[in-house]
C-alpha cells in the first residue's frame, strides 16, 4: 500500500532518502513496533484504502507523521474524512503539526482546507523539492 500510495511523488521527485514509497519491508514492519506512533488505516467498506500515522509528541501536541490514499480512491474527500475522525482520538491535543512538499499544491490546499496553516518554517529536499511546516 504504501509503495502504490507514494508511488507519483517518488516518480515525480525522485527522492529516494525521504519519500517512503522508497522503504524497504523492514522499515515499513519496524514503524509499526514504535509505540509512540499509533497507526490507523482508512476503510472503504471492507476495504483498506489507506493510511494515516500520528505521533503524539505530548499529551497536547500531535504530529500527523504520513496519510496516504491509494490513488484510485484520491480526489473523492477521503482524506478529509479520515484527518477530520482521527483528530477527534486525541480530544486532549490542542496542537497539531505535519509537513508536506511545498510543491504539492493539492496537498497543501488539503491542509489548509482543514484548518492547518504555514508555520513559514521550509527544507530544501533537493531542487524544486521543499518540505513546508504546518500548525493547527
Amino acid at each position: 500500500m504504501q509503495i502504490l500510495g507514494f508511488k507519483a511523488l517518488l516518480e515525480a521527485y525522485q527522492d529516494y532518502e525521504t519519500n517512503p514509497g522508497a522503504e524497504t519491508l523492514e522499515q515499513v514492519k519496524k514503524r509499526f513496533e514504535y509505540t509512540q506512533i499509533d497507526h490507523y488505516f482508512v476503510r472503504l467498506r471492507d476495504d483498506d484504502i489507506g493510511y494515516i500515522r500520528i505521533r503524539a509528541l505530548d499529551p497536547h501536541t500531535c504530529r500527523l507523521s504520513q496519510i496516504l490514499i491509494l490513488p484510485e480512491h484520491q480526489g473523492n474527500g477521503y482524506a478529509q474524512q479520515a484527518i477530520r475522525q482521527v483528530e477527534t482520538r486525541y480530544p486532549l491535543a490542542k496542537r497539531w503539526l505535519l509537513n508536506t512538499i511545498e510543491q504539492e499544491r493539492k496537498l497543501c490546499h488539503l491542509y489548509e482546507k482543514l484548518g492547518y496553516r504555514l508555520t513559514g518554517t521550509q527544507e530544501k529536499i533537493k531542487d524544486g523539492m521543499d518540505l513546508v511546516d504546518y500548525e493547527k
